[in-house]
């Protein structure tokens, strides 16, 4: 068989259509625990420890690659998913006079096409409501953590002692560190700016510019502090029902919940017969182990979506 077959033949579209399967398994695992952070961690740490790690998933070279990758492998399984079922379905025509197919195959295998478009839609809208946000729109605001403080200060104009009420606004930066971003007087009393020694009154007032979306600059002195993390977490959270740092939730989030639900479960019986259906297309079956591909499949495919669906339940039973 020539090169141009063996890229090209059906039979290497089955190869291929097992092996972008069995990446994509992979990239499941990697992405599930990735977002069970969202309900392990709590509070402040939880939020933290998630954008750390959406940071470290979009700035990492080696898991940039992956990334596309990734993207590449969904699209080929999708269209060589689809090929092969138009493919086998011109091979016959027509019916056969008596078809039982429960007979033969499981409903899993039966559907295998419908559940996988079911799958790819999926996708595309998981990507627009968080994957485009970040990436595309930046919409996505800065991790923030804001401390409500009482200070007395001296008035420079008339010596007198002033108590204010004041909420500083910290940024988490890069470096590991919260460095103040914006401070607002909260009464009616004046709070001084021990950096330039001038009054804030009753509204925001930056002691940073950002720049670039995330970089975070020295209003002073001009010089770049750090760059800041892009608050993913409170994103995820506002969408599945919860109102974190003060941001309006999704007023559709129980659909969101349902719909990521069903999804889940679309996807745990397209992994029921694609697990094994991916080592029997490559030819690594085989009577010793095949009891064991079996039960590692069917156990993959019910444990790995269901912990998935668990995520935005929890999220939204917490609000």
């Amino acid at each position: 068989m020539s090169k141009s077959g063996i890229l090209t033949s059906s039979l290497a579209k089955k190869y291929w259509m097992a092996l972008s399967g069995l990446f994509l398994i992979t990239f499941l695992i990697g992405h599930l625990l990735g977002n069970l952070q969202l309900i392990t961690k709590t509070g402040e740490e939880g939020r933290r420890a998630f954008n750390e790690y959406a940071y470290f998933m979009g700035h990492n070279i080696f898991i940039k690659v992956l990334a596309y990758v990734t993207y590449i492998s969904i699209l080929a399984h999708a269209f060589l998913g689809l090929f092969l079922a138009v493919k086998n379905k011109q091979a016959r025509p027509q019916s056969y006079a008596y078809n039982k197919p429960s007979a033969n195959s499981g409903a899993a295998s039966r559907y295998m096409a419908i559940l996988g478009t079911a799958i790819l839609i999926f996708i595309c809208t998981h990507m627009a409501n968080f994957w485009y946000k970040q990436k595309v729109a930046e919409t996505v605001p800065l991790h923030t953590k804001s401390v409500m403080r009482s200070e007395k200060q001296q008035n420079p104009m008339t010596g007198e002692m002033v108590e204010s009420n004041i909420r500083i606004n910290y940024l988490l930066t890069t470096k590991g560190e919260y460095v103040p971003y914006t401070i607002k007087e909260m009464n009616q009393n004046m709070y001084f700016n021990p950096q330039t020694g001038q009054a804030v009154t009753g509204k925001d007032t930056a002691l940073f510019d950002v720049k670039e979306v995330t970089h975070l600059y020295d209003k002073n002195t001009g010089l770049q502090v750090g760059e800041g993390y892009k608050d993913l977490h409170t994103v995820v959270m506002n969408f599945f029902g919860q109102s974190e740092q003060g941001k309006p939730t999704n007023e559709y989030a129980l659909w969101a919940v349902i719909g990521y639900v069903v999804s889940m479960f679309v996807l745990m019986f397209h992994l029921w017969h694609g697990f094994a259906s991916a080592f029997q297309s490559l030819g690594l079956n085989h009577r010793k182990y095949n009891g064991l591909i079996s039960f590692v499949g069917k156990a993959f495919a019910i444990v790995v979506p269901l912990l998935f669906a668990i995520i935005p339940v929890i999220i939204y039973l917490n609000r």
